[in-house]
């Protein structure tokens, strides 16, 4: 590669400290992101829109003097909204759309941080799957092995991130997509509390709650600086996560006591858990043991029948209104102009009652209460990251005719994910292992509602004593 040789040494923190320190200069930084993206996207798929030109005018017009100052940046084609720039939402139907009028707070508050965006990830259609295989731009594969699956709704950005193209991109999550394909790239995936980062102007909350922004990272530390970036309520926000006593920069490192962790492997939906995930978990159990914390497997008393179909009934409801939000159509899709899970989805939501919906609501607030009694004994709870491997690509099909197969599918291959997007606990994946033919296996970490600092010490002490900064795919080199 040209340019700044050394630029995948670093992550987003160092990367800035090189910036701050004038050894580079956020144009050297760009250009060698650039130079990644066209060397290795072509295998990946992992940017749909590139935004060199925009990232040039950035730091051309000077950029802010935020903590990430010049650290090049990849934004998800999905909720987060730039002023002139297209978002098709993976979707053959929205793609064409007008470009939205203004940033949203979060894409705001990115740049304000000094980030430089250039260009815009894959992401499945309307955000509707943990892989990325949208028939708009194609299949986006994993960066360790390009016949699976780099994870999704985010797995563009994953895919950037774990083929090195950059240290960290943004991402979503609203039944697992920034933790599913950190697991599946082998990268740090945090979905933060409910409502850590607002979702202004554009929305009060996405998918009923469910739904969260933040991102995809090599480190801890980076997405602690990056929720430190992003974190607060927006004025006129329904509500807002409990405020954090320091930056989350000062937990990575901070002490974390002798915590009291809990470990389970039972599914709420009873998917089979494979060998290599429930090794990883054990390992890591053992782990937390040996740095002094209390460790003892314990399944939490929840109603775990209702995790899934709770969130079924939240989904398509939702499909049903954001398919009816092309800006200029008028109209909802016909069934040829959206995938045929999309449909399937939204056609199950169109029997949601109104009542139905409120109840789902209830019962995801009834899991919440149910998982805050076991936090009352545990500060965290260690489940897998996958029950499984990522699959071959194709296996998670949204042009499959059986929606509920479909579904049935996802659930069995990333079973723990949607449980706490239904709670709005924070939940971060941690790549600390790796199965027998080298891929990452992770593992997640679950705190009580508004703790992330506590997921940010435990999950640096975990990096300190087993790091995986070095671990590249052979794409990298």
């Amino acid at each position: 590669m040209s340019g700044f040789a050394d630029f995948e040494r670093y992550d987003a923190v160092g990367l800035a400290d090189l910036v701050r320190r004038g050894k580079v200069t956020p144009a050297d930084l760009l250009d060698a992101a650039i130079d990644r993206v066209e060397a290795r996207n072509p295998v990946v798929n992992a940017v749909v829109i590139k935004l060199y030109d925009y990232g040039r005018r950035a730091i051309a017009d000077g950029l802010p003097d935020g903590p990430l100052r010049g650290v090049p940046f990849l934004v998800k084609d999905l909720t987060a909204s730039i002023a002139g720039v297209p978002m098709t939402r993976g979707s053959k139907f929205f793609a064409g759309s007008p470009p939205p009028a203004a940033d949203s707070e979060h894409v705001r508050r990115l740049k304000r941080a000094g980030l430089v965006i250039f260009g815009r990830t894959n992401t499945c259609e309307m955000g509707l799957s943990l892989t990325c295989e949208p028939q708009l731009h194609g299949p986006t594969k994993n960066p360790w092995d390009p016949t699976r699956i780099s994870g999704g709704s985010s797995g563009g950005a994953a895919a950037a991130v774990g083929a090195r193209m950059l240290p960290t991109a943004h991402a979503t999550d609203g039944f697992g997509s920034i933790r599913a394909p950190a697991a599946c790239c082998g990268l740090v995936g945090l979905k933060p509390t409910r409502a850590r980062n607002t979702m202004a102007p554009y929305l009060g909350e996405g998918l009923g709650g469910l739904s969260a922004e933040h991102a995809v990272t090599l480190t801890v530390r980076d997405s602690a600086a990056l929720l430190d970036a992003t974190a607060g309520a927006a004025p006129g926000d329904p509500y807002a996560a409990p405020p954090q006593a320091r930056t989350f920069r000062e937990e990575v490192g901070a002490d974390p006591g002798a915590l009291r962790i809990a470990f389970t492997s039972l599914a709420p939906n009873g998917a089979k858990v494979e060998a290599e995930s429930s090794r990883v978990l054990v390992e890591t159990a053992k782990l937390c043991a040996d740095l002094g914390h209390r460790v003892e497997e314990a399944d939490p008393e929840v109603d775990r029948a209702a995790v899934v179909p709770t969130f079924m009934t939240i989904v398509a409801a939702n499909t049903v209104v954001n398919l009816g939000t092309h800006p200029t159509a008028g109209r909802p899709p016909r069934p040829d102009e959206v995938e045929r899970i999309t449909w399937g989805t939204a056609k199950l939501g169109e029997k949601v009652s109104g009542a139905d919906y409120v109840r789902a609501i209830q019962t995801a607030h009834r899991l919440g209460r149910q998982m805050a009694a076991f936090h009352a004994r545990w500060d965290v709870l260690l489940t897998p990251g996958l029950a499984t491997l990522p699959p071959k690509l194709g296996w998670i099909d949204m042009m499959m005719d059986d929606v509920d197969e479909y579904w049935r599918r996802v659930f069995a291959f990333s079973p723990f994910t949607v449980w706490f997007n239904l709670t709005g606990q924070p939940a971060i994946v941690l790549p600390l292992g790796r199965s027998a033919t080298g891929l990452p296996v992770a593992v997640q970490l679950v705190a009580r509602g508004g703790d992330e600092a506590t997921l940010f010490r435990l999950a640096a002490q975990l990096e300190a004593v087993r790091p995986w900064l070095d671990r590249r795919p052979a794409l990298v080199g």
